[in-house]
């Protein structure tokens, strides 16, 4: 009975670390501290019911929001979705308009010339005293970007942010990226360390990729497609990784 008992104890121990690691820790500070600053509290004082509204709205306790953020060239969108941590699909909460673009279909290769990215990002940074108001960074260069790159600098600092201009960035305005800084700041404070960026030339339907087979951009589109398909038919984020090629693969 002793030895049943130490097992039993044992498993229930390996079961709640299990479940406790899964489950992000809530970052209040990290709300405090953006509050530090101006442009943060403008944000809060304008958007903050507004935000708390649309995520009840939506089913989502705001104190576990995961967000996830989808663009598209053609359309000049950017989507924010949400759910609650680790659960059930995600919902559309806003789609922001992309106030202004720069360069043409296709990857960022290098640094100036100018193209917004495509690929599977995540935010991480945020800016609370932009030069364009409010921003969210990307980590671009991810792996795939500098493999493809190649010796050429592929550039950095790309932003989600303020305003209507841009050199190879997402602005959405000022009103729009408060709203949008909103959402972040409190996905983070609820414990979301990573907030995943698709960015896409536009919808990678079969009928869009037949469009454009002389496209030199083709076999690029067609390693994000798989990643656009599956959040389309499930609202649930793909797996993605790099290859030892530079290619992503997607499960």
């Amino acid at each position: 009975m002793r030895l049943f008992l130490l097992l039993a104890a044992a498993l229930l121990a390996a079961l709640y670390a299990r479940s406790s690691a899964r489950t992000p820790e809530p970052n209040p500070s990290f709300r405090a501290n953006q509050l530090l600053f101006p442009k943060v509290r403008t944000a809060y004082a304008a958007h903050e019911t507004t935000v708390q509204t649309l995520l009840r709205s939506n089913g989502l306790a705001p104190e576990k929001l995961e967000l996830f953020l989808r663009a598209f060239k053609v359309g000049r969108r950017l989507e924010a979705w949400g759910r609650n941590q680790g659960t059930g699909q995600f919902v559309l909460l806003r789609t922001f308009r992309l106030a202004g673009t720069s360069g043409t279909l296709g990857p960022k290769r290098r640094a100036g010339d100018g193209q917004i990215p495509e690929g599977f990002y995540t935010i991480n940074r945020f800016n609370p005293d932009s030069k364009y108001y409010l921003s969210l960074g990307l980590d671009y260069p991810n792996t795939a970007d500098t493999f493809r790159a190649g010796t050429l600098d592929p550039g950095n600092d790309i932003f989600i942010h303020g305003s209507h201009e841009t050199i190879g960035c997402l602005p959405i305005t000022d009103e729009g990226v408060r709203e949008l800084y909103v959402l972040a700041v409190e996905a983070r404070a609820a414990g979301q360390t990573s907030i995943p960026v698709h960015i896409f030339p536009f919808e990678l339907t079969a009928d869009n990729l037949a469009r454009r087979m002389a496209s030199p951009h083709l076999a690029f589109w067609q390693q994000l497609a798989p990643g656009y398909q599956v959040f389309e038919d499930s609202h649930e984020l793909p797996t993605v990784t790099v290859t030892g090629a530079g290619t992503y693969a997607v499960r």
